[in-house]
């Protein structure tokens, strides 16, 4: 085992991810040197940094700490620690039942972490400080995640995130920008902005939307080439980002909008807040003013209450809508949501799965039409990496690990050069259902 490193293993989404590149840079900072997610952990101490959204996610986080445990059982680890989202939900339980784990922390006491693992090390962290935005980035160089709030208000009735995060928090704007600015002196070029729910930004600081005047001035920052929109809310949307969207060359034509269902009857259910008709014409309007535009969504089947009619309306709803992206998942019972504690989880797995099957099937033969109408034409791509003979990058409508990507064949270039980072010119010339392929033009 290596003394002074610490292997770093993040499970869930990229606001998680975030949050670990926060504690390890803090860690950094009083002496210690991070690891992320290494294939073959050989460092002292082991953190875990968890996600508990649903079952499949929390049973993921369980098998990592099990497996860690063992590791420290066989004098392979001396330290384990627990943090995130699963441990600030079930703190209580874990260490009762785990009682291996060295020390639990939830999402918002890591300092605390910082400041036990310090004391290890004999450094003073009072004169080890680094600003509360600086990261260790463990994505490529070139892009970074900013996550903007924590939180959410929506209380959906299947979501478990406000008994997990909380209220809606907006971070300050000048702090935002500034970590923009840092990010960009590091390397970054591609800004992936997210939160729970991107559309309230602001509300709780100015009592007004502040996403619009936010997106435009970091889309003013010297360096800042593409800026990506994850998770937004349809219920009381920012409809003035849209008019940002429109005017900044480097905001991607991409927004990544849950939408979960199309029924009256199921969106009531959900407590979305919002009917079908103004969906529908939220959809029409992102379209008309950001013409071109990416939409990626999820749905949501299988919730309490769906009936095999509104099933029937959502499929068809999705053959209308022809979403660019679309992800799909089952419902899955949270104790201690809204469904989980007013609606009876009375739809089979069998049937929840194979609703979910079919929604991605159609959305399969949506993508492949889809992306074969970008064969013979010209497209700006990033280059994340090179895999064989194949560099491998994204157009603007895809964002990273979870969309599609362009595979540019590296053999028989012609003397042209692509480099991870670069931002190349790439002829699509051919397609497939989730996938390009492509060749730079001079």
């Amino acid at each position: 085992m290596k003394r002074g490193e610490i292997d770093f293993i993040t499970l869930g989404c990229s606001k998680n991810l975030v949050d670990a590149e926060r504690v390890m840079r803090q860690l950094e900072a009083v002496g210690w040197k991070c690891v992320h997610d290494p294939e073959e952990p050989k460092a002292e101490v082991c953190v875990i940094n968890t996600c508990g959204f649903i079952g499949d996610a929390k049973e993921e986080s369980i098998n990592m700490i099990l497996q860690m445990a063992e590791r420290k059982k066989h004098g392979k680890l001396r330290k384990l620690i627990v943090m995130g989202c699963l441990s600030e939900r079930y703190r209580a339980e874990l260490e009762s039942e785990l009682p291996e784990v060295d020390a639990y922390y939830g999402k918002f006491d890591f300092e605390n972490m910082v400041k036990q693992l310090e004391i290890s090390k004999s450094r003073n962290l009072e004169t080890s400080k680094c600003s509360s935005f600086e990261r260790h980035l463990t994505t490529p160089k070139h892009y970074a995640y900013l996550k903007i709030s924590e939180g959410c208000n929506r209380m959906c009735s299947y979501c478990a995130i406000p008994l997990i995060t909380g209220r809606h928090t907006s971070r300050p704007k000048d702090e935002i920008l500034n970590e923009v600015r840092w990010l960009v002196n590091q390397g970054v070029k591609e800004l992936n902005v997210i939160a729970q729910d991107l559309s309230s930004y602001g509300l709780d600081l100015e009592k007004r939307h502040m996403l619009p005047e936010l997106i435009d001035e970091m889309a003013q920052i010297d360096g800042v080439e593409w800026i990506r929109l994850h998770y937004a809310y349809p219920t009381d949307f920012p409809e003035q980002l849209l008019d940002v969207m429109a005017k900044h060359p480097n905001v991607c034509k991409y927004l990544d909008i849950a939408l979960q269902h199309c029924t009256d009857h199921m969106l009531t259910l959900m407590r979305r807040h919002i009917t079908r008709a103004e969906q529908d014409a939220l959809i029409r309007k992102i379209r008309e003013k950001v013409p071109g535009i990416c939409i990626r969504t999820t749905l949501l089947v299988g919730h309490p209450g769906e009936t095999e009619q509104d099933f029937e309306q959502l499929k068809q709803w999705v053959k209308e809508m022809r979403f660019e992206r679309m992800g799909c998942f089952a419902y899955s019972d949270e104790e201690g949501t809204y469904a989980n504690k007013h609606y009876s989880d009375d739809i089979p797995q069998e049937t929840k799965d194979a609703r979910a099957a079919q929604l991605m099937a159609i959305q399969q033969q949506i993508s492949a039409e889809m992306m074969a109408q970008f064969v013979g034409k010209t497209e700006k791509v990033i280059i994340d990496r090179k895999e064989g003979d194949y560099f491998i990058g994204r157009t603007q409508y895809d964002s990273p690990e979870v969309d599609c990507e362009v595979l540019i064949n590296g053999e028989g270039m012609k003397g042209q050069k692509a480099k991870v980072g670069q931002f190349v010119n790439v002829k699509i010339t051919q397609a497939e259902e989730f996938d390009l392929y492509g060749e730079i033009e001079d």
